[in-house]
């Protein structure tokens, strides 16, 4: 069953988001998930049903908690705050569920006590509510077969902690509705979650990654300590496989997980003993290190490793899930530096052939690959291609990142515009970021501290990076910039050089580049002045100060298309502007242009926390020098140029060191 777009927020949604939801389970996730809904939907309902009054006052305590965390932090405004703690009910009567939208059990694992639990929801819940499990393991088909509705009921897995882990798996079963499925996605990614689609297999797909990587760590007890495994997975992972047990009370899911895995596809999955006997493991804490010798490590890595591999490549061959999701949930839910593929490629073909082989050897039966290793890395890891009509939709995935741009990402989505715009099929491309809050936040500049002070150097990476933007720049078809929250620095600059743009009422327009000390470098001190040169007073600001123009007020400006009311509508707004550029791309003008002097605007107010006075010449004279310049190319090098010339400012040291460190203000 595939999913209808790749992007959940294409699919207009056949209900809105809920008003009241459901949460069965005031145990461990169950109240997560609910004060996660609660922050995420202004003004829901949420009821949290038990049948102990003890973890209800728990769990309301804990939501609380987080409420207060949350005021305390800013990540919630006082009437955010009011109104979460205001629309939660606690309560031991399964029948205030009666109205809900979505009902979610997130129980005890334990099949018997869910079916029972979904046959008494399903008797008191009106007939369009969805339902569905949180159950890590358990496969939907054996959940809600017996429903007398069962298309409406599927898994959605959440990870933990819930509130803030953004992943979670959506199972597409033989009973579901396929409208369900797009419904729920529609509406996770919606309130910023990132929800990946799997298949009805034991354990789904993220969980029998890390079942087996923890499984594999017991079994690795044999050959080196809790602390020692700990220390060489620090260099696949963020945190150990032991710590990590530690801190989830794990070893009985391990032995749960392992034990269905067992029973539904072999001997070799069955669970290391020892998780019979430990409650808890005597391992490395944050910071710690412990030496460990060479002959152990490479044992230990190639294990994990090895099973790492194995159960990567077994979930893609099997089509549990898709290699791109897998990547990512990996990343966001596990807590893995790097996907397994990017790990596969990195350690290379040759070694990653020696690695499963010895891991076949030692853990006979364990999944061995069904294609060719360097198959498994030709996807496109952060780029999703829908098809809407004859427009590809193209969405930036990196929402960890706020859907960053970095040189994979450029080159992905560079590539994906060569693939089909000699097609002529193809009228044209949308581009567009995942989720609600950004279109796309810049730029990573994890590269650019090493340049601090090489004004060719820095220069040079700027050229580089505008490659894609030059592409467009020489291109016929059209590509629109579907702007579905905010778009910033590198972002905008994207934008600006797409040759149409729609966006949301609310996103926003920004270059933040100045108060880290640098000039926006990829064409922002060109390419506005020859596209809106009547807009020239307000770029001068923006480019100077920093200052946002919100997508209304750039919509009057003409620099905006189109305004959407809401995201739903967004994606049809942008797929419509193609249609209308269709033969009526205009090319970036070349030769001189009048730009407003900056004597006609009024001068910023310099102050030690924000703009400095150096940088702010630099970009004047670029901004003036490029706008005289003969052609549109030549204008261009004048901004590389003062992008390096800002970046051997002081300003610009100390406030990129700052950022990258996370000592300054970002």
């Amino acid at each position: 069953m595939s999913a209808t777009r790749a992007n959940p927020m294409l699919e207009a949604p056949s209900r809105p988001l809920p008003s009241r939801v459901g949460v069965v389970g005031a145990g461990t996730i169950g109240p997560d998930i609910a004060y996660y809904l609660a922050s995420a939907i202004p003004g829901l309902e949420v009821v949290l049903v038990d049948v102990v009054e003890e973890a209800l006052d728990s769990a309301r305590a804990r939501i609380e908690a987080y409420v207060a965390k949350g005021l305390a932090r800013n990540k919630l405004t006082a009437d955010l705050a009011d109104a979460v703690k205001a629309g939660l009910e606690t309560t031991l009567d399964y029948g205030v569920l009666a109205g809900c939208d979505w009902v979610i059990e997130a129980a005890t694992e334990n099949l018997e006590l869910k079916r029972d639990i979904f046959a008494r929801i399903e008797g008191i819940v009106g007939a369009d509510c969805l339902v569905t499990s949180n159950t890590s393991s358990l496969p939907a088909e054996r959940i809600f077969a017996g429903l007398e509705r069962p298309e409406r009921a599927t898994v959605t897995h959440f990870f933990a902690p819930a509130f803030r882990n953004p992943v979670v798996e959506v199972v597409a079963w033989d009973g579901v509705d396929r409208r369900t499925l797009d419904d729920l996605r529609w509406m996770l990614c919606a309130t910023g979650k990132v929800p990946l689609e799997t298949s009805d297999a034991v354990c789904f797909m993220l969980d029998r990654i890390f079942d087996n990587w923890c499984n594999e760590a017991g079994l690795l007890l044999a050959r080196a300590s809790a602390a020692e495994i700990d220390e060489v997975a620090g260099e696949f992972v963020h945190a150990g496989p032991f710590f990590v047990l530690n801190m989830a009370q794990g070893n009985p899911i391990i032995v749960e997980t392992n034990t269905l895995q067992m029973e539904e596809e072999g001997e070799h999955y069955r669970p290391a003993p020892v998780f019979r006997s430990v409650e808890t493991w005597n391992t490395l804490g944050p910071g710690e290190h412990v030496d460990v010798d060479a002959e152990t490590r490479a044992a230990v890595r190639d294990r994990l490793l090895g099973v790492l591999f194995s159960q990567a490549m077994d979930v893609v061959d099997r089509g549990i899930g898709e290699d791109a999701d897998l990547e990512l949930g990996c990343r966001l839910a596990l807590g893995f530096r790097k996907g397994p593929f990017r790990l596969l490629t990195d350690v290379g073909e040759g070694e990653a052939s020696r690695i499963l082989g010895r891991f076949s050897d030692e853990r006979s039966g364990m999944p061995m690959p069904m294609q060719a290793l360097a198959e498994y890395g030709r996807f496109s890891r952060y780029v999703l291609v829908d098809e809407i009509d004859d427009v590809r939709v193209l969405t930036i995935r990196r929402p960890e990142a706020l859907n960053a741009l970095d040189d994979d990402v450029t080159d992905e989505l560079l590539a994906a515009i060569r693939s089909h715009e000699d097609d002529p099929g193809v009228a044209g491309f949308v581009i567009t970021g995942y989720g609600p809050r950004a279109f796309c936040a810049g730029a990573d500049i994890g590269r650019f501290p090493s340049m601090l002070g090489d004004a060719a150097a820095a220069a040079q990476y700027a050229r580089d990076c505008s490659r894609l933007l030059v592409h467009l720049d020489g291109m016929d078809k059209p590509v629109v910039a579907a702007l579905n929250g905010m778009a910033l620095g590198g972002g905008l600059e994207l934008a600006l050089r797409c040759h149409g743009i729609v966006a949301v009422e609310d996103a926003l327009l920004r270059f933040p580049e100045t108060t880290l000390g640098i000039a926006p470098g990829i064409g922002a001190l060109v390419v506005p002045y020859r596209r809106w040169p009547a807009a020239a007073p307000v770029f001068h600001r923006m480019i100077r100060e920093g200052e946002e123009l919100a997508a209304g007020e750039a919509g009057r400006l003409g620099i905006v298309d189109a305004l959407a009311p809401e995201h739903a509508s967004l994606c049809r707004a942008a797929v419509a502007r193609v249609h209308e550029l269709v033969g009526k791309v205009e090319a970036i003008p070349d030769g001189p242009v009048d730009v407003v002097g900056f004597e006609d605007v009024p001068q910023p107010i310099l102050d030690e926390g924000s703009l400095d006075e150096e940088v702010i010449a630099l970009i004047e004279g670029a901004i003036l020098k490029a706008a005289a310049a003969a052609t549109l190319t030549a204008a261009l090098e004048v901004g590389y140029a003062a992008f390096g010339a800002t970046a051997c400012t002081d300003a610009a040291r100390e406030r990129i060191t700052a950022f990258v460190t996370g000592s300054g203000k970002g």
